[in-house]
């Protein structure tokens, strides 16, 4: 139980990796604060975090509101009394070409993936510095190290992503909290199993391991970078792809 007597609140937790992120957490004995945008989307998550014996919170937060996200961070110090690990997991698409892309398609993505994150960290950090220690962890994306036809906001947000981890990781350090970000590659989710066979095997094709990765690759790197033995590693990118990126 690496994670006994800690506390980790995770984004976008009702399916896919938030969800898988949320399990692995559990099943290393933390208690959780989880969040989406309604209640009523984490059942299915907050039900399995319980199964595998974990205490858990569920917080309706828009993480584009930063009183939202402060609540959120708040929720898991008032039922638990600390936050250790952050996963700023919560993200969404608008995908588009360039040309089609409307200031509301950019904003709604960017207001999302990379302010969601910056309103949460902020937040959870200064519980953190005063704890003189954490663990944040952002789920950036493959696209922003290497863009993406038809996803100029995503790729943004996600690069925005990266960079906001390395500046955190420098500002946070002394206060022994680390920050890192994990890049997945395409991974195997209802979206991906919703795509024509076709396009499946093309999304395959890039990927040198010729498999496209699982949501259980992510959590447990999440689980690593969240863990003592990841205690020295610092403003780094995990890049979990395949291969598809290096």
């Amino acid at each position: 139980m690496m994670f006994q007597d800690k506390v980790a609140v995770v984004t976008g937790a009702s399916r896919g990796i938030g969800r898988a992120i949320a399990l692995a957490l559990a099943n290393q004995g933390a208690k959780l604060v989880l969040s989406a945008r309604s209640l009523a989307a984490l059942d299915d998550t907050l039900a399995a975090v319980k199964a595998a014996g974990a205490e858990a919170v569920p917080v309706a937060a828009d993480v584009s509101i930063e009183a939202d996200a402060r609540s959120l961070v708040a929720a898991a110090v008032e039922n638990f009394g600390r936050v250790d690990i952050l996963v700023n997991n919560a993200g969404i698409t608008r995908d588009t070409l360039l040309l089609r892309m409307s200031e509301q398609d950019w904003d709604t993505v960017l207001d999302t993936n990379l302010k969601g994150a910056f309103f949460c960290t902020k937040a959870a950090t200064k519980f953190m510095s005063k704890q003189r220690f954490g663990r944040v962890i952002n789920i950036s994306s493959v696209v922003g190290e290497m863009g993406n036809a038809g996803q100029a906001n995503y790729c943004a947000s996600k690069a925005g992503l990266i960079g906001l981890t390395k500046s955190n990781a420098r500002e946070l350090a002394r206060r022994n909290v680390t920050v890192n970000a994990i890049t997945p590659g395409f991974i195997a989710t209802d979206m991906t199993e919703a795509l024509p066979e076709k396009k499946r095997e093309e999304l395959t094709q890039q990927i040198p391991l010729g498999r496209l990765g699982s949501v259980d690759d992510i959590a447990e790197s999440v689980v690593f970078l969240a863990s003592d033995r990841a205690a020295y590693i610092t403003g780094q990118v995990l890049g979990i792809n395949g291969g598809m990126y290096m």
